[in-house]
């Protein structure tokens, strides 16, 4: 059974950071491509940033130069180092991982993390 867990969370004040962890079981996360993925309320989710499985990275402008992604494929993790981060940054973050065969599509999704940046 695949999993993905993220973790790391929670309520700072802007300008703070966080870094947030996303950990897979059942899958081998090297081989895939993996990403950040944010959704606030009443808005669709988007994507944060992406990383393929050959390291090529893709952030979208609003975090560019705040956020840093980063994988340990020995731990089996993805991380999101978050600086800068203000209060539109608030959400709930997902991670997903996602490869594709010739025969078959893997996507795959976290639980979420809720990121607050409040006064």
């Amino acid at each position: 059974q695949v999993q993905l867990v993220e973790s790391g969370g929670g309520l700072v004040q802007p300008g703070g950071s966080l870094r947030l962890s996303c950990t897979g079981s059942g899958i081998i996360s090297s081989i895939y491509d993996m990403g950040w993925y944010r959704q606030a309320p009443g808005k669709q989710r988007e994507l944060v940033v992406g990383i393929t499985s050959g390291g090529s990275t893709n952030y979208a402008d609003s975090v560019k130069g705040r956020f840093t992604i980063s994988r340990d494929n020995a731990k089996n993790t993805v991380y999101l180092q978050m600086n800068s981060l203000k209060p539109e940054d608030t959400a709930v973050y997902y991670c997903n991982a996602r490869r594709t065969t010739l025969l078959r599509k893997f996507d795959y999704w976290g639980q979420g993390t809720q990121v607050t940046v409040s006064s």
